[in-house]
């Protein structure tokens, strides 16, 4: 009797699989490789609600909870982003600065054009950089900078803790040219056994450093924000785009003289074991969305019985690939060969 009704049980289930099975089958035709695709939008909430929303990249949400922690853009009519491609950061300045600021984008990279964005294609370690960014304001300087740029990760903390620091320099050396008194400067770094240099340095040139950390920056990584408040240039100093702020002097320099460099003797070097304590602050809803956490798709479930049920969510492809990336030509070789 028992094999029996496993027999008439296996008969009735049987049509209502196959059903199933052919519409998920058809799905699959009309979107091929949804699996893969919609991998990441499960895996990261804000990867998919950036692209739901409109924005180029999840990172927009990390520059709106910070500037409602902070008000960074209030009243903010001369922005500069550095690093700005592809253009997420940029999206959130035109939506939270007034209608006639003046926002530039400054990138090595080709960008997206954005409505009610400058951009300028060019490298932030270059003088020339800074003075077309200041002509972009007819002569006055930026209110605020900001930059989320980061080198590649090679998984080698050190090397990409100090390719970071080097970077968050470079952005702070062109903000000493284009940030007017009392600016703030925010820029991506690495909480790594060294930051403590970095912001040393920070605070040599403003009254406030804060190290913060947005809802949508995952909490396995290392990654936070500098936010720096109320420039101040010391006095008599002179920026220079030619000289690294954090040079280091070593023992064959000092006998060439070096110990008498009016640059390093101007209290604005850092130097290596110096402690500086900064507050650490989280920023975004609490109650909000967890970046390290798993959320499942926007599925319409109400008929999963149903037979020729098909999943009603739509996969949906960034708003805007990069344009020209420097890894084009190496993949173009690799497909080559296969």
């Amino acid at each position: 009797m028992e094999r029996l009704a496993q027999r008439l049980l296996v008969w009735r289930i049987a049509p209502v699989v196959e059903a199933k099975s052919k519409a998920v089958q058809e799905a699959g035709r009309t979107r091929p490789g949804l699996m893969g695709r919609t991998s990441k939008d499960k895996r990261d909430i804000y990867y998919r609600k950036a692209k739901q929303q409109g924005y180029r990249a999840r990172s927009a949400f990390k520059l709106l909870q910070l500037d409602d922690k902070f008000q960074l853009l209030r009243n903010a009519t001369r922005v500069v982003d550095l690093c700005a491609a592809p253009g997420g950061w940029s999206q959130v300045i035109v939506e939270r600065v007034p209608t006639d600021s003046i926002i530039v984008a400054v990138d090595l990279m080709e960008m997206a054009p954005l409505d009610g964005v400058v951009q300028l294609q060019g490298d932030i370690t270059h003088k020339e950089t800074a003075d077309e960014i200041v002509a972009r304001f007819q002569g006055q300087k930026a209110q605020v900078v900001v930059s989320d740029g980061a080198p590649d990760v090679l998984g080698l903390h050190d090397l990409d803790e100090y390719l970071q620091a080097q970077l968050v320099l470079a952005g702070l050396n062109i903000s000493l040219h284009i940030l007017e008194e009392g600016g703030t400067f925010v820029a991506k770094l690495f909480r790594g056994k060294e930051v403590s240099l970095l912001y040393a340095q920070l605070c040599r040139f403003f009254c406030h450093v804060t190290c913060a950390k947005p809802k949508t920056s995952r909490n396995s990584s290392l990654e936070a924000f500098a936010v720096c408040q109320h420039f101040r240039l010391p006095n008599e100093f002179v920026p220079d785009m030619e000289r690294n702020l954090l040079d280091l002097r070593y023992t064959e320099d000092i006998e060439t003289g070096d110990e008498d460099d009016e640059w390093y003797n101007s209290g604005v070097s850092a130097e290596r074991g110096v402690c500086v304590d900064v507050v650490f602050m989280g920023a975004g809803d609490v109650f909000g969305y967890d970046a390290d956490q798993s959320y499942s798709l926007d599925e319409d479930t109400a008929n999963d019985s149903a037979v020729g049920y098909v999943p009603k969510y739509v996969h949906q492809d960034p708003l805007q690939k990069p344009i020209n990336p420097p890894y084009a030509s190496a993949l173009k070789k690799q497909q080559s060969k296969q």
